[in-house]
């Protein structure tokens, strides 16, 4: 009797409940929201490592509009995450461009140093500018400027101040562990007997410097060239008698033997020592 009695009671119970005997599944619907939510944030950070400016000042408008805000192109990039592989590039680009620096300024120090020397040799020998520095990506040019004052007219012998000129400087020079270029230059004008063009004439007084340099200063002969530019590269314009005479010359460039991407840095570095 009392056992009929309690099944009566539960049934009423689990009737009035509905009649829902199974698991509670309503914590399904949170979980898919969290799921959602983490899918657009990985969409968000995604389309952001993207670093594509119109998609991103897309995304920003589009956030800060349903934020309730108004889109402003004042954007904190501070909290912005990249992925580490971007990172380590950018971080690698930079640490090339403060090495390419370094050496360029090492380089420079170099060639100014050099510079120092030549004109301390010259100065020591009464010789005081008879020749002009010059340095740029090249490296250090010492221009013999005038070739009437190193060679007869229409010659290629050296006169007696240019063989003083260059045994001043051939103990400096004979250290140099770089290459040597010796590079003869004319005026546009034609030379006379007996040579037929100026390509003879400025290449022949690059010869003469560069013979007496190696056989008489001691310079390695493997490291030394001649070259002769002819009237194909002047250095002032003009036909006036000063013109005619600095493109006269003839250059004992001291190549640099730096990489091309550290030599392409040097003349920005002159140029700022020039204005400090």
């Amino acid at each position: 009797m009392s056992t009929r009695r309690a099944g009566r009671r539960r049934g009423a119970a689990d009737h009035s409940s509905g009649g829902h005997d199974g698991p509670d599944e309503r914590w399904m619907a949170s979980y898919l929201d969290m799921v959602t939510v983490l899918m657009c944030l990985f969409i968000v950070l995604f389309a952001m490592s993207s670093v594509d400016q119109q998609k991103f000042d897309a995304l920003r408008d589009s956030l800060a509009t349903g934020f309730g805000q108004e889109p402003s192109d004042d954007v904190d990039f501070s909290g912005l995450v990249l992925p580490p592989e971007l990172r380590a590039e950018d971080v690698g680009h930079a640490a090339n461009v403060d090495a390419d620096l370094l050496a360029a300024q090492a380089e420079l120090d170099d060639l100014e140093d050099l510079r120092a020397q030549l004109e301390g040799a010259l100065d020591a020998k009464g010789l005081t500018g008879t020749a002009e520095f010059t340095i740029d990506d090249r490296g250090l040019t010492v221009g013999l400027i005038g070739a009437e004052t190193f060679f007869a007219t229409n010659s290629t012998d050296l006169s007696a101040k240019a063989v003083s000129v260059l045994d001043a400087m051939g103990p400096v020079l004979e250290k140099v562990p770089n290459e040597i270029s010796v590079e003869g230059h004319a005026d546009r004008r034609d030379p006379a007997a007996p040579f037929p063009t100026n390509w003879e004439l400025s290449s022949g007084r690059a010869t003469q410097v560069l013979r007496h340099l190696v056989e008489v200063n001691r310079l390695r002969g493997d490291h030394v060239q001649a070259v002769g530019f002819g009237a194909m590269r002047p250095i002032a314009e003009g036909d006036d008698d000063a013109a005619l005479a600095r493109n006269r010359r003839v250059d004992i460039v001291v190549l640099s033997d730096a990489e091309e991407e550290v030599r392409a840095l040097i003349p920005d570095l002159v140029t700022d020592d020039t204005h400090s």
